[in-house]
């Protein structure tokens, strides 16, 4: 089923900024799943990245934010709760989102991070201490690269009660990069109601606003450690 969402209007708060640059970039990723995308070249890299890899930098989460939207061709809700991290610069480090359909058991866990990124062997999900789980990347954009994995409710619970939530994906040097978002809040949001279109570009507008000033108190400090 092609799930046409709007992604302009899921996008709350940061959350899953890349896909917002990409424009519809779930629609996309839908519609390459369902065609059975062609698989990854062994050895294949993502996008050339267009900055360095943030590995040091300092993550900033923006809320859990969840967003639902009626899907046309199937009459069924369907619903995504996600969060995103950046750094202070307001560089996109990572997002990810938990997808599902009304009345259907199966969920989709979606992740964006940076391009640049091995597509072989794909990232890995960790959740606190739990065992490492594959994610496969499905399809990528200048500004980013996606992949997602298929999830159930036992997924969610271990969200509900965890702490925090590492992506690990593989530059191309070889090197692991781990982007950790915050399960805070998680359960909050997903077991709460759906977030208003309005309150999600008021969010939107305060953290592009929050970022750039962010942005400019670091080029301000870097500025004066030259000097």
């Amino acid at each position: 089923m092609i799930f046409r969402f709007n992604f302009a209007l899921a996008c709350a708060a940061g959350l899953i900024a890349a896909l917002v640059a990409a424009g519809s970039g779930t629609d996309a990723m839908a519609q390459a799943k369902d065609k059975g995308g062609p698989p990854a070249a062994k050895g294949q890299t993502g996008a050339p990245a267009q900055q360095q890899q943030p590995q040091q930098a300092i993550a900033i989460p923006s809320p859990w934010t969840k967003i639902c939207n009626k899907d046309p061709q199937a009459n069924k809700e369907v619903c995504l709760i996600a969060q995103d991290i950046r750094a202070e610069t307001g560089q996109f480090l990572a997002s990810v989102a938990v997808r599902e359909v009304e009345g259907e058991p199966k969920k989709q866990f979606i992740i964006a991070v940076p391009p640049g990124m091995q597509l072989q062997p794909g990232m890995r999900v960790v959740i606190d201490k739990n065992e490492p789980l594959p994610a496969r990347y499905s399809i990528c954009f200048p500004n980013a690269c996606y992949g997602d994995m298929d999830i159930d409710a036992k997924f969610v619970d271990i969200m509900k009660k965890g702490q925090a939530l590492t992506v690990q994906a593989i530059n191309q040097v070889g090197r692991t990069v781990n982007f950790t978002l915050v399960l805070k809040d998680f359960t909050k949001a997903y077991d709460g109601p759906a977030v208003d279109p309005k309150e999600i570009e008021a969010q939107q507008q305060k953290l592009r606003e929050g970022m750039q000033k962010q942005a400019d108190e670091v080029l301000k400090r870097l500025e004066n450690q030259k000097k």
